[in-house]
């Protein structure tokens, strides 16, 4: 008898949203369409590379469609599908536990980086 793949459904969620970007990009993505310059400026701190490489897994896992409308310049805009929106629609409550914790996790990221000799937030 083989082992099953995952050992419990949130090993399955990694799977895909595995990284510091996906969740991101599946939240300020969540119901709306966006351009790839947008979607940077929303995320933050992505290189142009990452977010690329981000965004193809995401189209090929199924969770974002990629809408090429075939101009010149190209004008390529990103949308989320109702798998990815159902799926961002289960992290908001994490989302919301982040928010109501924010000053709690920020002084926990803070002991956690004086503790091994470098300041996260100066």
């Amino acid at each position: 008898m083989s082992e099953p793949r995952y050992r419990c459904g949130m090993e399955a969620v990694l799977e895909l949203l595995g990284g510091k970007w996906k969740i991101l990009i599946l939240y300020h993505l969540h119901g709306t369409r966006m351009r790839f310059s947008d979607l940077r400026r929303m995320v933050g701190k992505i290189s142009e590379k990452m977010l690329s490489q981000q965004l193809k897994e995401m189209v090929a896992d199924g969770l974002l469609r990629r809408i090429d409308f075939q101009t010149v310049p190209p004008h390529v805009e990103y949308e989320d599908t109702a798998f990815g929106r159902e799926l961002c629609s289960t992290l908001k409550a994490v989302c919301d536990w982040g928010s109501v914790n924010m000053d709690d996790i920020i002084a926990i990221a803070d002991a956690r980086a004086a503790r091994i000799g470098k300041l996260v937030n100066p």
